[in-house]
């Protein structure tokens, strides 16, 4: 069985392609925009253009216009190939990565959000997550405080904050740890995880002036 990994949430693009578990291709490639143009030529060099049976894609929450692309990807490729498509949250990837590194000590995420603010999340040692994903600015963030270790692309930021640098863990989101997410937080509901409210009010919802 071969599965494809798609991960476009951050300012990471990667791909990841296994053959029954095994890694056997994995580009990851670190450049803020672009995400459209290059995701589709990067599936196209894996071998067999990265056919696979099952496509796992990150839902979020990161930036909206990369989940939004890596999703309509995903599904996609699902329909041509006759493939299963499911979710995973890009918080669950990143404290897996962790957890891969650092075996046994709970993490919380800490990843970039909108507006200064980081969406963060605590996982347990299995990986699964411990409390909901929250989107706070940062001295919100250093009030509800974190976890032995702390991952993620503002994890620097936010260990430095809490006083102790040497609890971070600088991390991109990597296809190639899919494997070390929880079966438990995988999906097929491919609904973008947001993390935050809307920005703007519904004009239906807006008060006369």
């Amino acid at each position: 069985m071969r599965m494809l990994a798609v991960e476009t949430a951050s300012e990471a693009c990667c791909v990841a392609l296994f053959d029954d578990g095994r890694l056997i291709a994995h580009e990851h490639r670190v450049m803020g925009r672009g995400h459209a143009e290059a995701l589709v030529p990067m599936i196209g060099a894996l071998p067999e253009k990265g056919r696979a049976d099952c496509v796992l894609v990150s839902l979020g929450p990161g930036s909206f216009t990369g989940v939004r692309i890596g999703l309509a990807t995903a599904r996609a490729l699902g329909f041509a190939w006759g493939a299963e498509v499911r979710g995973y949250p890009t918080l669950a990837l990143v404290a897996a990565q962790a957890l891969h590194l650092h075996p046994g000590a709970p993490v919380t995420v800490c990843m970039n959000g909108g507006h200064g603010e980081w969406f963060v999340q605590d996982f347990a040692a299995d990986g699964l997550p411990t409390n909901d994903l929250r989107s706070l600015a940062p001295d919100a963030a250093v009030v509800c405080g974190a976890q032995e270790r702390v991952a993620g692309n503002r994890a620097d930021e936010f260990a430095a904050l809490l006083g102790n640098p040497d609890r971070a863990l600088s991390l991109l989101p990597d296809a190639a740890k899919i494997a070390c997410v929880p079966e438990a937080l995988l999906t097929g509901h491919l609904a973008p995880i947001y993390g935050r409210g809307a920005d703007a009010t519904p004009m239906a919802e807006r008060k006369p002036g």
